[in-house]
């Protein structure tokens, strides 16, 4: 492998940017005129993560610049070599940031998944990380959107909000949770 000089996903879209300009068919000129990306990105969680970005933050930034084509996903310690372990064993919490930002954008394209299944079957790996990603995806799908839409644009007026929405969601229906809105 030849060394990358673009490390990080700010990097991958100066790249995108500088290889778009180089771009020299007429065709290709036009489509660029009228607003479309020639050049996309396919962050993998694990790359992302092994570049200590944050996830999420990583996927807006892709998706403002309408440059996701798809992702690939698995779990990776920050920093660290290239693991590629199953989805939702490590990092939890930036699987459901990076899917949340993934959801408010709209973003309808492939979830690729990039593992590497050590002493299991290729097929129960692959089973478990659709799992992994269709339970998430599920768990975020159930969310109160508007009430979250209020506590980002007034946060004053809604301390704890976005907290409590996301502790309701994943605790189990027997967790005796309290309520903060009273308060």
């Amino acid at each position: 492998r030849g060394n990358n000089i673009y490390r990080n996903t700010a990097n991958g879209i100066l790249a995108a940017r500088n290889i778009e300009a180089l771009l020299q068919s007429p065709l290709n000129r036009r489509l660029l005129s009228e607003g479309e990306t020639l050049v996309g990105l396919n962050p993998e969680v694990g790359h992302v993560l092994m570049g200590h970005e944050e996830l999420a933050y990583a996927f807006a930034s892709i998706l403002r610049e309408g440059r996701l084509m798809h992702t690939h996903w698995n779990s990776q310690p920050l920093g660290n070599y290239d693991q590629d372990l199953n989805v939702g064993v490590l990092g939890i919490d930036q699987t459901y940031a990076a899917l949340l930002t993934l959801k408010m954008y709209g973003y309808r394209g492939y979830f690729g998944i990039d593992i590497n299944p050590e002493r299991m079957p290729v097929e129960r790996a692959l089973i478990l990380n659709i799992n992994a990603l269709r339970a998430a995806c599920a768990r975020l799908n159930e969310l109160d959107y508007g009430e979250i839409v209020d506590a980002m644009f007034d946060p004053a007026g809604n301390r704890g909000i976005i907290e409590d929405i996301f502790t309701k969601a994943l605790a189990p229906r027997s967790a005796q949770l309290l309520d903060i809105k009273s308060i």
